[in-house]
């Protein structure tokens, strides 16, 4: 080949470098090289992720965030609740401490109003002026003590014939509410008879007044809502 004795010893040195170098390469190593020339299928692979957090050495973007970042939705607050609503639940739960012995129709009567009084009475509590979400609460969460005891019929007891008249016993009229409906009906807030009972056609007027009059809707016969009344009328309703 024409090559000088200085030219063959370099080629062998440069032959010897170049097979030890791939004798490491292929066969002295324990490992994969951190950045081979040639990829395989086990190199391509994705990194690993532990617990949502990606290994050490992986690039950003390959692995998914971690789910703590994402925001928690936040549930809409729910709408106020009508006052029939409210009164129909504290009439159960004043009926099963035995406070209250008449019908769950969620209409503001005598007996409701006897039976609250009676439970702030056995409660300490100061009289409320009208029925909420606070009243009802204490209600639910009375202790077992405040409960009114029902004595327990005798066996030899024996239950007599059940009257109609107290059967078919009705709220008390009163003289307060017969003015109140009155005004109401006069004024055009409904045709209201003038029965002493705060009904449905009386606590959908009484709303409407408090509508107009810019009040806490309650439907109900409150003080508030009589001195607004024969403010506008110019009567005296007792």
């Amino acid at each position: 080949m024409g090559w000088s004795p200085r030219d063959a010893v370099g080629f062998m040195v440069g032959a010897f470098a170049v097979i030890a170098i791939l004798i490491n390469v292929l066969f002295m190593q324990s490992g994969s090289h951190p950045a081979p020339m040639f990829k395989t299928a086990s190199t391509a692979a994705k990194p690993a992720v532990t617990n949502g957090i990606p290994a050490a050495g992986s690039r950003p973007g390959s692995a998914p965030r971690p789910a703590e970042g994402v925001p928690a939705k936040i549930a809409a607050p729910s709408p106020p609740r009508m006052p029939g609503e409210i009164i129909n639940d504290i009439q159960r739960e004043l009926a099963r401490r035995g406070y209250y012995d008449g019908a769950v129709d969620g209409l503001y009567g005598p007996r409701t109003d006897a039976a609250i009084r009676d439970f702030e009475q056995a409660a300490g509590f100061k009289p409320s002026t009208e029925p909420n979400e606070a009243l009802l609460q204490a209600i639910a969460h009375a202790p077992a003590k405040m409960a009114k005891v029902t004595p327990a019929a005798t066996p030899a007891a024996r239950p007599g014939p059940v009257r109609n008249d107290v059967a078919a016993e009705k709220p008390a009229a009163s003289k307060r509410v017969i003015a109140l409906q009155r005004a109401l009906a006069d004024y055009g807030y409904g045709q209201i008879k003038p029965t002493g009972i705060v009904d449905a056609e009386t606590q959908a007027a009484i709303e409407k007044f408090e509508r107009e009059r810019k009040l806490p809707v309650t439907g109900q016969a409150s003080d508030r809502v009589m001195h607004e009344l024969s403010s506008m009328t110019g009567r005296v309703l007792d």
